[in-house]
């Protein structure tokens, strides 16, 4: 925090990001803004953990499911290349995935790419142990079973998800999925804070997550906004070994600043400062709305899925109060959240270390990104 006083309309961003860490929300933050290809807010503020030290702009925070469009943004990149393509059945590139002639052999990369491959939850979800031993997990998707038929509908894949994607983009291009990610997104783009698994070589220097517990209320959220376990949740993914993990849905470990520069890189067609990540026409295909369902199967409220993306258009997303439907995003467990609004030429990306209950979490993200869009939309 700056300590500065300022009326103008930055500095009111700054003081409601200060406003939130005064309250206590979180122990720490970084809020980073992009207005087309020029950043125009960077803060930090407040400290790494209960007994940290001062947050800075480049200290690594747990992502959780913000780490899902950097593993998606991996399969569109070969998607472009020819190695595949989107309606291609998963088991053309990974045959033991499903045995022939089953409705499993039916999903297809679009339908994994937007929660739609029927198998959004199984016993691995229950063994987080073996989130961390990458041929557990292609094992456990290989033998898991749809609960729906594929295309059917959408049910959010929280962790089924990237472990299938991960090992797409491994059977597809010859490369584990963290080092496509580190040669094809970050590097490019000098995301130099990210990584989809942190490297042996670099210390363990990740925010501390904390869970808090519910604010009091006079009835419990409804459907879809109820509590997780917010410090089983810390306790699990303040592990060092998670930070080193591949859990392409979940682990990835970065910076406000950095994912900022990928939404905003993505909103100006796949390229920024001379770096060019995606082509303009698969930008588009890759943001586009591929399935709108009333009552998502995991998370049951209203979702629109893109592929590798979430889009905005219900009061239950969390890129604004009532957010455009043309923004595209990702929020992650109970504690930050990315999105573009292209149209608008803006790319936020809000991340703390304080797990909240899911309403309060959408209360603190939507607050600041409608001062986002007064200021700069």
């Amino acid at each position: 925090m700056s300590g500065v006083f300022s009326t103008d309309g930055p500095g009111k961003i700054e003081q409601l990001f200060d406003l939130h860490l005064d309250a206590g929300l979180h122990h720490g933050a970084q809020l980073a803004v992009y207005r087309a290809d020029d950043p125009v807010v960077d803060l930090a503020g407040g400290v790494t953990g209960p007994d940290g030290e001062e947050t800075t702009p480049d200290w690594k925070h747990v992502l959780f499911s913000c780490s899902k469009p950097y593993a998606g943004v991996c399969l569109h990149a070969l998607v472009e290349e020819g190695a595949l393509d989107y309606d291609d059945p998963v088991r053309d590139h990974w045959p033991e995935f499903a045995e022939p002639g089953t409705a499993k052999a039916e999903a297809t990369v679009r339908h994994v790419l937007s929660h739609q491959s029927g198998i959004p939850h199984g016993p691995f979800d229950e063994e987080p142990t073996e989130w961390i031993d990458w041929d557990a997990a292609v094992a456990a998707m290989e033998e898991i079973e749809p609960t729906f038929e594929p295309g059917e509908t959408a049910a959010y894949h929280a962790l089924n998800y990237g472990f299938v994607v991960g090992e797409l983009v491994r059977r597809a291009s010859g490369t584990p999925i963290d080092e496509f990610a580190r040669e094809r997104i970050f590097e490019p783009l000098g995301m130099d804070d990210t990584h989809l698994g942190l490297p042996d070589d670099e210390p363990d220097a990740v925010a501390t997550l904390v869970g808090f517990e519910p604010f009091d209320r006079c009835r419990e959220p409804d459907v879809g906004l109820g509590t997780v376990d917010n410090h089983g949740a810390a306790a699990l993914f303040n592990r060092e070994a998670f930070h080193r993990a591949v859990i392409p849905a979940a682990s990835a470990t970065g910076t406000a600043r950095d994912m900022a520069r990928f939404y905003a890189c993505l909103a100006n067609g796949g390229e920024l400062d001379g770096a060019r990540i995606l082509s303009a026409e698969t930008v588009e295909a890759a943001t586009d709305l591929q399935v709108e369902v009333e009552r998502d199967g995991t998370l049951g409220v209203p979702r629109r899925y893109a592929m590798g993306f979430e889009r905005g258009g219900t009061p239950w997303d969390k890129y604004g109060t009532l957010p455009p439907e043309r923004v595209f995003g990702h929020g992650g467990l109970g504690s930050i959240v990315g999105w573009a609004d292209p149209e608008a030429d803006l790319s936020m990306a809000y991340v703390t270390n304080g797990i909240r209950d899911e309403f309060e979490h959408a209360s603190r993200v939507n607050a600041m990104a409608d001062a986002v869009r007064t200021v700069f939309g």
